[in-house]
């Protein structure tokens, strides 16, 4: 490497040099100074000192924007040579796949269908050489991930993916409170390898409606029944965690006709009193000052201090679906949640059940999960070592194989 960060004397050209090394790579940009004939040196000199000097030297956006927004101007501009330059860049250089693969999607609109269309096979190009090429997903009628929306009101987001026509039971996922149905992609792709999978935004979260609260658990249990009838595959095994834990209660008690069997993770049957005050304390600070205001205190709560350390994006992506809650569904399903009182009814449920509990889930202890099992007449119980509240992101292998040996059983 030629240049030194340490020499006393610096100008702009060097400033630039060290930017352009930093972001495209020293073999490339040694290859472009050294090939600089009497022709074009001056010209090197110039994007040197002026495009990465001045402008990549700016300290107004971080390098990983600027990159993505090269990416998405040179596509625009259908400058084919710069774009496979710094989309390669940008792979070796560490940005995540998933800000490519959204800019690229966001020029499929902005800059027109031939232009993404060029510009992912490029991607896909770069992504085979370097050996980075992410797993297959067939679009095929069996493994095509099938979105819509429910016909009834208020309509929720649904999405089905697996083989329509598997002798295998079909399962319906749903999620907790604040997060949505993408709480379950890894776990639902696991599953559609055998079986037809549904999962759904409940009413107030992700891509739902977001109709007037406070909320009901009964109005989450009916829309989960309306859910099964309108998919038109139950009964089902119904797979719900923390809040769609609570759902999958209320679907055994109400609707037993609709399952084959329940998955109950992280929940709780009845919170004590002494827990009240504290949801009433969370919807006032969501009432006043958004989703954001709980933000951090709903992390601690989702996942262990190792898993966030460890798995900063994954945790990072739970928090994102969480910002994008709106304060109203938000709050309008912690009142549904506070009051969920299903424990003296559990005797009630007939179907298969298992009953997961994180070691370290503070706002769903395994003591609640334990009151769960022996109130449910053959209810198996399984801790997971190492997970707190969200356990299906936080320790995606053992939660599959636990529901893995439960679907087994369950026909």
């Amino acid at each position: 490497m030629n240049d030194d960060a340490n020499t006393p004397q610096q100008d702009d050209f060097d400033r630039g040099l060290r930017n352009r090394r930093a972001v495209l790579g020293d073999a490339w940009v040694d290859k472009s100074l050294n090939n600089a004939t009497e022709f074009n040196a001056e010209f090197q000199s110039l994007i040197t000192r002026y495009a990465w000097h001045d402008i990549w030297g700016r300290p107004g956006l971080d390098h990983t924007t600027r990159r993505l927004l090269v990416l998405g101007m040179t596509m625009g501009l259908a400058r084919w040579e710069e774009f496979e330059l710094h989309c390669g860049a940008a792979i070796r250089g560490g940005v995540p796949l998933e800000k490519i693969k959204e800019t690229l999607m966001q020029g499929a609109i902005y800059c027109g269908v031939p232009a993404a269309n060029t510009a992912f096979k490029i991607t896909m190009d770069i992504l085979r050489a370097q050996g980075l090429l992410p797993p297959a997903q067939p679009l095929s009628a069996d493994a095509r991930v099938s979105t819509h929306h429910t016909f009834s009101q208020p309509q929720l987001r649904v999405v089905v993916q697996g083989p329509a026509q598997a002798d295998a039971a079909p399962v319906v996922l749903a999620h907790a409170l604040g997060l949505d149905l993408s709480m379950w992609d890894g776990l639902a792709a696991h599953l559609a390898g055998t079986r037809s999978v549904l999962r759904y935004d409940q009413r107030g979260h992700g891509a739902s409606a977001v109709p007037q609260g406070p909320y009901r658990l009964d109005d989450l249990v009916d829309d989960a029944a309306r859910v099964i009838r309108e998919w038109g595959r139950g009964p089902v095994v119904f797979v719900g965690l923390s809040m769609g834990g609570m759902v999958a209660q209320g679907l055994a008690i109400r609707h037993p006709e609709l399952v084959k069997g329940v998955v109950l993770a992280n929940t709780t049957a009845k919170y004590p009193e002494a827990a009240l005050a504290m949801w009433a304390q969370r919807i006032a600070t969501v009432e006043q000052g958004g989703v954001g205001a709980i933000a951090e205190m709903a992390m601690e709560r989702y996942f262990t201090p190792a898993f966030r350390a460890q798995h900063a994006e994954a945790a990072a992506a739970q928090l994102a679906t969480l910002l994008r809650t709106s304060a109203a569904g938000y709050v309008a399903g912690c009142h549904a949640v506070a009051a969920v009182d299903w424990l003296d009814q559990l005797p009630r449920v007939a179907c298969p059940t298992l009953v997961i509990a994180g070691a370290h889930d503070v706002g769903a202890p395994p003591a609640m999960a334990q009151a769960i099992a022996e109130r449910v007449r053959g209810a198996e119980l399984v801790t997971l070592a190492d997970a707190s509240h969200i356990s299906v992101v936080e320790q995606p292998a053992a939660f599959a194989a636990a529901v893995d040996a439960f679907l087994a059983r369950v026909r």
